[in-house]
């Protein structure tokens, strides 16, 4: 279901609609150039080289797992998917790039891109784009998780535009209700249940205490808590962050899960404690606000089975991994992800 190999050749009869269809597709679409199998010619052991180094990286620290995940997605809403987040600021330059922006600098992961790129290089020079490897990273990530494998689409190029304040334009903070959430993700041609869905990743990692510390302490600016948490969940929380002081980076060593219990697994937990407690950031609460974002999480929350929501998972990702991305003669293709090509 997940897998190309696991997919049944469509009749011979219907072989060369298909390429009519395709063909028209590829004059009229910007994003048609994205293709599943896209270095089959040439580099036909890429995705097969990125999936071996993953189950060595995840196997090596798990918790780079949804790092990955949230990498891709960063990637993904900063100017689309080019792998631009990968770009060291230059020594001795004013201008900071995407990596080093507050929103990324928590990200980890950036060593396992590079170790991935490097393989790759080996192999197959200037071939692989680091936006693509990102994509299929996060989807490895997803999979060596415990959920769903999909088709990722390749074709992407890199792209070496990257300006720190991008981030923090683009990207909802995790204190942001659904009104913002919703403003953030049309902006990318993503929809409410886009939304519902892709909060899923919130299934796998931990956060630090600073996005969560003004819900728990100054929810309204008068010392109180986001009434829509619930309390136990709460005094839970203010037990591994209490209140922030002056001078906190809101980067300290603890770590909080976002899907307690279950977070270095990919499964539906995820919506089941956001419909129970609210979740950690106010975002997951703010699923809760919108009749269809509610609707979704509740779905899913009371699902007997997993695959509708892995199906829906596959193609919000695949929806995502299109955004503004860089085709055939834009671009570049770096020989290592995080340095400039002059």
């Amino acid at each position: 279901m997940w897998s190309e190999r696991r997919r049944r050749p469509p009749p011979l009869l219907l072989v060369a609609a298909a390429v009519v269809v395709a063909v028209t597709a590829l004059a009229s679409s910007p994003e048609a150039a994205l293709q599943v199998g896209f270095y089959r010619e040439t580099c036909p052991i890429a995705e097969d080289v990125v999936l071996e180094e993953m189950k060595l990286i995840v196997m090596e620290d798990a918790t780079v797992a949804p790092s990955l995940l949230r990498m891709h997605y960063h990637d993904c809403f900063v100017q689309g998917c080019d792998g631009s987040i990968m770009l060291r600021s230059r020594k001795g330059k004013k201008k900071k790039t995407e990596r080093d922006a507050l929103p990324n600098r928590s990200m980890r992961g950036f060593d396992a891109i590079e170790r991935i790129k490097a393989r790759l290089e080996a192999l197959c020079p200037l071939t692989v784009s680091c936006a693509d490897i990102i994509a299929m990273a996060a989807r490895d990530a997803v999979y060596l998780s415990h959920g769903p494998w999909y088709d990722v689409e390749t074709g992407r190029r890199d792209g070496n535009v990257t300006v720190a304040e991008y981030v923090e334009n683009d990207l909802p903070p995790p204190d942001s209700n659904i009104v913002d959430v919703k403003t953030f993700f049309s902006v990318k041609s993503l929809n409410s249940k886009d939304i519902a869905v892709l909060f899923g990743c919130h299934s796998i990692g931990t956060s630090h205490c600073g996005p969560i510390q003004k819900r728990l302490y100054n929810f309204t600016g008068n010392m109180d808590q986001d009434p829509s948490l619930k309390p136990s969940y709460a005094a839970e929380l203010r037990k591994l962050c209490p209140p922030p002081r002056p001078g906190d980076d809101g980067e300290g060593k603890t770590k909080v899960p976002l899907d307690p219990g279950s977070n270095y697994t990919f499964d539906l937990s995820y919506y089941r404690h956001v419909l129970a407690t609210g979740g950690l950031f106010q975002s997951d609460g703010s699923l809760l606000h919108d009749p269809v974002t509610r609707g979704y999480v509740e779905k899913v929350a009371n699902a007997s089975s997993p695959d509708e929501y892995y199906a829906d998972f596959a193609a919000a990702m695949v929806k995502m991994g299109r955004t503004d991305v860089l085709l055939g003669d834009l671009g570049e293709i770096r020989p290592t992800c995080g340095i400039f090509v002059d």
